[in-house]
């Protein structure tokens, strides 16, 4: 005679299948945190880097530490961080004003204000909107002033230009504007502090 084994009977531990269900669910849940949480410190190192870009730029033209701007040759020296590289814009339809703004003083301090003041909100973490809005501000008009749409230059040489759209100046600003949408300050940076002061909670764009 056959006997039928019950089966609560059978040999080796099984979960009952609401166990099993919530098990998994766990598991994927602790998935995904992990998943978000290395994605946080991955955009938190890209903040921190591309502040530093900003900052050293800064720095070298404010004090000429003889990278992109000749030692001696600083803001602080009496050199000007817009004249060499506004007066040698040769292609687009903004060349002549280039020329024209090449130089001055409000050019100069508008120029070093948005460096420092957008380095210094990435490498922070802090007012990632405006570092954003600056910061395309100014990747904008430096495309501009490059023009990567021009094969040649105004006295006809090559102009350089690899791609006709899309160059580095672009690329910055969509990394910054990633980094506002993400709230990319809250990790390895002070973007809970500045999202708790009453001056941030009550004017949103500051964040």
């Amino acid at each position: 005679m056959a006997v039928h084994e019950h089966p609560q009977q059978r040999t080796g531990f099984h979960l009952p299948a609401r166990h099993r269900v919530g098990t998994s669910a766990e598991s994927g849940t602790a998935q995904a945190l992990a998943a978000m949480s290395t994605s946080t410190r991955v955009l938190a190192g890209v903040r921190i880097l591309t502040g530093f870009i900003f900052l050293w730029a800064f720095l070298d033209k404010a004090y000429g530490w003889g990278y992109a701007t000749a030692s001696g040759k600083g803001w602080v020296d009496g050199g000007s961080p817009t004249k060499g590289f506004l007066s040698g814009v040769s292609a687009g339809p903004m060349q002549s004003t280039f020329h024209s703004w090449a130089g001055a003083g409000w050019a100069n301090w508008l120029f070093m204000l948005g460096l420092l003041g957008v380095g210094v909100a990435l490498t922070a973490g802090i007012a990632l909107w405006f570092a954003a809005v600056a910061g395309t501000a100014m990747m904008a008009l430096m495309w501009m002033a490059e023009w990567p749409p021009a094969r040649h230059a105004s006295d006809g040489t090559l102009s350089m230009s690899n791609n006709p759209l899309v160059d580095y100046h672009l690329l910055y600003a969509a990394v910054m504007i990633a980094l506002a949408v993400t709230s990319a300050g809250s990790v390895w940076g002070l973007g809970r502090i500045w999202s708790r002061l009453p001056v941030v909670r009550d004017h949103r764009w500051l964040l």
